[in-house]
């Protein structure tokens, strides 16, 4: 078995790489997306379960694509 971290810590992880490159708060990206802020954080903490239209709208939210936020490798800085 492969010792990976799970896909939503991987999703929350780079959505937090992200938002922070972007230089916005939790707050900013969460009234983007329409959102709670603390769906953002748990979402960040990856104790979501986000949907396809979710990864989606983070991607769009973020200006990225959407696979960069379910890569595994790390992120340069």
């Amino acid at each position: 078995m492969c010792s990976r971290m799970d896909i939503r810590e991987t999703f929350g992880s780079n959505l937090r790489h992200y938002r922070l490159k972007a230089g916005i708060s939790q707050d900013a990206l969460a009234a983007k997306m329409g959102v709670d802020r603390a769906h953002v954080s748990a979402m960040e903490r990856g104790q979501q379960n986000v949907t396809i239209v979710t990864l989606w709208h983070v991607a769009m939210a973020l200006d990225v694509k959407p696979a960069a936020l379910l890569d595994d490798r790390p992120k340069d800085n």
